[in-house]
């Protein structure tokens, strides 16, 4: 593990493995560096594989008030400290910051993949996704984290069953202790999860958009339009993985866009 200090002194904690071109991975809602570390493994014969705690999680601190620039700053900070342009590969919620930074500092940028942004479409998307900040605050607020983890899950698809039998295995209380950071996950995609169109038209870099081919139609239906607004992209179905893709069908996605 090493760590650099981000913009506003928060500790950014991250592993490297591999040589050659480096890749950062930007995950989602309630991950840590060592949920990428799989893939990194897989990716370290042909890149070097920068995996990171996004702030409040794992071995990375927190600085109050969160704002989604801060997230941008701690990226900014990363590729300062590995020496960039880079390839940036980002999945779920992460996605909004790679797009954020890649607009930012797109000459830092080589090319962006992301797989399914969670993004929505609809008028009464963004009414759900709405209530669904507005609950997940509300319960933060209390200190109810369990619920706020209960809450998260559910809203992404996983059966009340399904919960209950989360909650009694050993990573129940890894998942609570990041519960504050769902406010991040949900605050970087926007008010009400919108599709940031107007960002999207800036994203100037070759960017592979993909989605999985036993995902959601809701996420299928997100990486179309992502892929539509986003200058040069391209869109990529991975067959056979859901939201949680498989490091070993993911890997060869990514060696063969990034080389």
């Amino acid at each position: 593990m090493q760590t650099i200090l981000s913009k506003d002194g928060t500790k950014i904690a991250y592993d490297k493995v591999g040589e050659g071109p480096t890749i950062i991975v930007v995950l989602g809602a309630l991950n840590t560096r060592k949920s990428g570390a799989k893939l990194a493994k897989l990716l370290a014969s042909d890149f070097s594989v920068i995996n990171y705690d996004r702030r409040g999680r794992g071995h990375s601190t927190d600085t109050l008030p969160y704002a989604p620039e801060r997230e941008t700053e701690d990226l900014a900070a990363l590729i300062d400290e590995v020496g960039g342009p880079v390839y940036l590969y980002a999945h779920s919620s992460g996605a909004a910051i790679a797009l954020a930074l890649t607009c930012h500092l797109p000459k830092q940028i080589k090319k962006l993949a992301i797989y399914e942004a969670p993004y929505v479409l609809t008028d009464e998307e963004v009414k759900d996704a709405k209530g669904y900040y507005r609950q997940l605050k509300k319960l933060l607020d209390a200190g109810n984290n369990d619920d706020a983890v209960a809450l998260f899950i559910g809203h992404v698809g996983v059966s009340e069953k399904q919960i209950a039998a989360i909650k009694r295995m050993p990573m129940w209380k890894g998942l609570v202790a990041m519960a504050p950071t769902l406010a991040y996950d949900s605050e970087v995609l926007g008010e009400g999860h919108a599709l940031p169109t107007a960002q999207l038209k800036e994203v100037t870099v070759p960017t592979l958009v993909m989605h999985g081919g036993k995902g959601s139609p809701a996420m299928a239906a997100a990486a179309a339009a992502l892929s539509k607004a986003i200058p040069r992209s391209e869109l990529l179905t991975v067959g056979g993985q859901d939201h949680g893709v498989s490091p070993k069908a993911m890997a060869p996605v990514l060696i063969d866009f990034f080389k």
